[in-house]
């Protein structure tokens, strides 16, 4: 007979391997490519040394004449909260007890469950990585007839659950927690749950970010891809060496554009380039502009099963997340996601996964993981923008 105990058992040492496995390298070939480390974790937070610049303690003089002057490395140090990332699946107790007697059915209930679970996590996971932290993802631009026009649906999906906020980030009153329900992703519209959105009771410019999470996200390549304010606790203007190499308003992508950005890369901050993303719009345009000039298109196999076009040896994959006419030139070995540990269940004192929710004939369970993505290395890495797609 099949029991929640079983279902516990099954959480613990048949999923949570091939779960850890997919959301580790099946979101995407740049986390797959990443590193994952415990290391320069303390407590809530991830502090890591980095250094820049060179040691100035070399120079040239007489024979006879004096040394030159000590001058060690430069080092500052990165400062990071980790972030709390979070999972959960819910099964009834009808459910269980309908399939009880039935192992296949219940495997079947079990592995529903995982599938959504996997599915809304890589959502999310892989939408973070493009992201700069706050959790933004698109404005309201107006409302009407119940519906919602927005700026982007790049990011939502049906069945995400979204809080409306006001500019300020706060919470607009009695719009948190609202199931998507429709997507028309050809006009950029969306309908929620509950009652009916008036004409005007979220104002135009207001955030939609997933429920509760903003501000808590991930510190993703937007983060990094600015010339103001902050990034890991330090202050862009007084330290310039932060700075990625930006180039906007770009038009026609071609050759000498990403050769262009390498060879700053190279010659200005040692950086080496190992994997580019663009979005699928950039890819094809790039494709379109290799077969102008009769350019053999190379395809490369990566970890992780994806496939990818070649530049010069280095791959050039599509992300669905990566925003419109951008292209990212990375170098996959400065990037760590530092964490507390790896994904993992949720146990309660009595070391069940499965809990009953409160008042409810229901039971969940929940995984968890402490994390957040830091470069070492920021000035390393390339963004073009404004690329005409195709």
């Amino acid at each position: 007979m099949v029991t929640l105990t079983s279902a516990d058992k099954a959480l613990k040492s048949l999923y949570l391997g091939v779960v850890t496995e997919q959301l580790n390298t099946g979101i995407n070939p740049f986390l797959a490519k990443i590193k994952m480390s415990s290391s320069d974790v303390w407590g809530k937070e991830i502090r890591k040394v980095a250094q820049y610049g060179i040691n100035g303690g070399i120079g040239a003089g007489t024979e006879e004449g004096d040394l030159p002057n000590a001058a060690g490395n430069n080092y500052e140090q990165f400062v990071l909260s980790l972030k709390n990332l979070y999972g959960k699946i819910e099964i009834s107790d009808k459910a269980v007890r309908a399939s009880e007697n039935s192992v296949g059915a219940f495997v079947n209930l079990l592995n529903s469950e995982m599938e959504g679970l996997l599915s809304a996590s890589s959502f999310n996971f892989g939408r973070m990585l493009f992201g700069d932290g706050q959790g933004v993802l698109c404005k309201v631009e107006s409302v009407s007839g119940g519906q919602v026009k927005v700026s982007s649906v790049k990011n939502l999906i049906e069945g995400m659950v979204i809080d409306f906020r006001q500019e300020d980030g706060s919470i607009i009153s009695g719009f948190a927690s609202r199931r998507i329900t429709m997507v028309d992703r050809a006009n950029k519209l969306i309908t929620v749950s509950g009652n009916a959105i008036e004409d005007g009771a979220v104002a135009s410019g207001s955030l939609i970010t997933v429920q509760g999470s903003y501000g808590q996200e991930i510190t993703g390549l937007s983060a990094i891809f600015k010339d103001t304010g902050s990034l890991y606790g330090l202050d862009r203007q007084s330290h310039k060496w932060l700075m990625p190499y930006i180039k906007k308003d770009v038009g026609e992508i071609s050759e000498t554009v990403i050769q262009t950005a390498i060879d700053y890369l190279e010659e200005n901050a040692g950086g080496k380039v190992d994997m580019i993303i663009c979005s699928s719009g950039v890819k094809r345009a790039f494709q379109n502009h290799l077969a102008t000039y009769k350019r053999n298109v190379d395809v490369m196999e990566l970890k992780g099963g994806y496939k990818a076009i070649s530049y010069n040896g280095i791959p050039i994959v599509s992300d669905r997340f990566c925003p419109e006419g951008t292209m990212y030139l990375l170098n996959s070995e400065d990037f760590t996601l530092h964490q507390l540990c790896d994904w993992a269940w949720l146990e309660g004192e009595d070391g069940k996964i499965l809990k009953q929710n409160a008042n409810k004939p229901t039971y969940s369970a929940t995984l968890v993981k402490y994390a957040d993505l830091l470069c070492n290395k920021p000035c390393g890495q390339a963004m073009l923008t404004g690329i005409i797609e195709n």
